[in-house]
């Protein structure tokens, strides 16, 4: 499969420009949206390192700044997540307007608070929203909005982030909707270890290719 074509984007979210990177395939089957965890940014390696894997799978992606660089840099901007959500629905009405992706199903792809962020998302846009993937995700954080999320999901975490396990099972028995977790054997919180990224990326190209092209 030939190499996806990268263009650099600006949404303008809250009336404020964000900056963006977007992967597009020859042919995609569907568009994920990226929701970064605290810190990080569109040209984190990682993100584009997973960015990479979806593309070749088939699917579009568009890793973009949540934050302003001012609300980045303050504790309350980075975790407030229906702030996060917010943004991500935006980008996808943004995606909406595009030509180019207009036709394509939307799935969220969420690291850490990003993944809380993702799923309420979905909760509050069941139509717009055809899949979740959470990675290392805490889903714990939407509380009772996770009755509301009727995207299919999958819950990726560390086999060796105990807690995080944790939390995850008990966000798993609160929600309705086709869900699964998966535990990446020897993997910590951020998948740091060899390989651990690359199998969480891989899973979650499949989840999305199947749910995404289906729509």
């Amino acid at each position: 499969m030939s190499r996806a074509e990268q263009h650099d984007v600006t949404l303008v979210l809250d009336g404020q420009p964000h900056q963006g990177i977007l992967g597009l395939p020859a042919r995609p089957v569907g568009l994920v949206v990226f929701a970064h965890g605290s810190g990080s940014s569109r040209l984190s390696p990682r993100n584009q390192q997973v960015a990479h894997v979806l593309q070749a799978a088939g699917l579009a992606t568009l890793v973009f700044d949540l934050l302003t660089e001012a609300e980045d840099l303050t504790y309350q901007g980075r975790f407030d997540i229906p702030l996060l959500a917010q943004r991500l629905l935006q980008a996808c009405e943004w995606a909406a307007s595009e030509p180019r992706l207009a036709r394509l199903a939307a799935g969220l792809l969420g690291a850490s608070t990003g993944a809380a962020a993702a799923l309420l998302a979905a909760a509050e846009a069941p139509d717009n929203i055809h899949a979740v993937v959470s990675r290392g995700g805490r889903p714990d954080l939407i509380g009772k909005a996770l009755a509301r999320v009727e995207s299919p999901t999958l819950l990726l975490v560390g086999g060796e982030d105990s807690l995080v396990i944790e939390l995850n099972r008990e966000a798993l028995s609160l929600m309705h909707a086709t869900r699964k977790l998966v535990t990446i054997p020897g993997a910590s919180h951020l998948f740091e270890e060899p390989g651990t990224l690359e199998q969480a990326a891989d899973l979650a190209a499949a989840w999305f290719t199947r749910w995404l092209r289906s729509r």
